[in-house]
């Protein structure tokens, strides 16, 4: 049986997830890992039983003998590290968000595409049997047509200590801080929340407003060299292609859920509602003469094959590319458009039906070395 040699692109919090996933399909063996310091990357090989350490990007490619990488680098760094990937023609399954703005997710997907390069992009939330079936019983009019969506993306690190003091822990305060990469909770989480309730409802977002909200959180709003100016609440009014509106938000103080999706789609039929928690998910639906009586009945979801398993079928038996770049280049689109005057004001932001033209955002801040450290 051939098997897909994959590199393992950064060996941050979320690269032993990667190792774990991939290593448990008997098609695939990670022969490789890369950090930007050579010492993290040899220690996390050695714990993970990885053969080959490499303390540079360059170095990998120049060795060559993978396939195809999973690129689990911060933010900032997935741009330039999936082009040389690229470059070198080779394979990328990519954590999210693909890039930081619009324009380079696109750049992204354009070189992908031209390179006919297998390309996906890591929306773990696409693993949850109940998302899948949602959208297969909205899809056969189980509700009819939607008419109004809800969705929401919950967390509560703001409050609670589940995953430590944010206050004292660089892998929090950077997520507040602009000037340390960061576009807050919307940046963070809110390419899910959009892609749950899209792919659910199974058409595009046409159009978005938005609220962005940064809480005070510290005297003078700063933690010691990070600046806490990135949005912790997010709102967003959006249009769906069939004419359907929908509200979608995020949020960090979202007190009693540590990592909550909720999905409500109201048709004119019934509706659907799903829970997607850290402990259980649950899908429930109301239709047929159940409307009449608001009487709902819990769904049961087979399991679905995990982005991970995808990307290995599609490297090597020519499966489909679900969800590729340029589905991720346009929910950075939508994204993009909240920060936009136009989005931010009182009237809603017409997505081109392009995706070439570009919706201006202004100039994003460089990574530094905090964040390039936690590659």
């Amino acid at each position: 049986m051939k098997k897909l040699r994959l590199l393992i692109v950064g060996t941050g919090s979320m690269a032993a997830n990667h190792v774990a996933a991939f290593a448990a399909d008997p098609r695939c063996d990670v022969v490789g890992g890369v950090d930007v310091s050579q010492q993290r990357a040899e220690e996390f090989c050695a714990a993970q039983g990885i053969p080959n350490a490499f303390g540079d990007l360059d170095e990998a490619i120049a060795w060559g003998g993978f396939d195809a990488a999973a690129n689990v680098t911060p933010d900032a760094v997935h741009h330039p590290t999936t082009m040389k990937l690229l470059a070198a023609g080779k394979h990328v399954f990519c954590e999210k968000p693909l890039a930081d703005s619009y324009p380079l997710a696109d750049e992204m997907a354009r070189a992908a595409d031209a390179a006919g390069l297998i390309n996906m992009v890591n929306l773990s939330y696409r693993n949850v049997a109940a998302l899948e079936k949602a959208k297969e019983l909205i899809a056969a009019g189980e509700i009819g047509r939607v008419r109004h969506i809800e969705a929401s993306y919950r967390q509560s690190w703001l409050v609670g200590n589940q995953w430590g003091d944010w206050r004292t822990d660089p892998r929090w305060l950077w997520r507040l801080s602009e000037g340390h990469g960061s576009r807050g909770v919307l940046g963070d989480v809110g390419i899910h929340i959009l892609d749950f309730a899209s792919f659910a409802v199974g058409e595009p977002i046409v159009s978005v407003q938005s609220r962005l909200i940064t809480f005070d959180k510290a005297e003078g709003g700063r933690i010691g060299d990070y600046t806490l100016d990135a949005n912790d609440s997010a709102i967003l009014s959006v249009g769906f292609e069939s004419g359907a509106v929908g509200v979608i938000h995020a949020s960090r103080f979202m007190t009693g859920y540590a990592n909550t999706l909720r999905l409500h789609v109201f048709g004119d039929e019934g509706a659907l509602e799903l829970e997607h928690g850290v402990a259980s998910t649950q899908l429930r639906l109301c239709n047929g003469t159940d409307v009449h009586s608001q009487a709902w009945r819990e769904v049961i979801c087979p399991p679905v094959a995990t982005n991970y398993v995808r990307f290995v079928d599609a490297v090597l038996e020519g499966g489909p590319m679900v969800p590729d770049f340029r589905h991720a280049a346009d929910l950075q689109q939508i994204i993009d458009a909240c920060y936009s005057p136009q989005a931010v004001g009182a009237r809603a932001v017409r997505l081109p039906e392009s995706i070439d033209p570009v919706i201006p955002t202004g100039p994003l801040p460089e990574p530094d070395g905090d964040v390039a450290a936690m590659v």
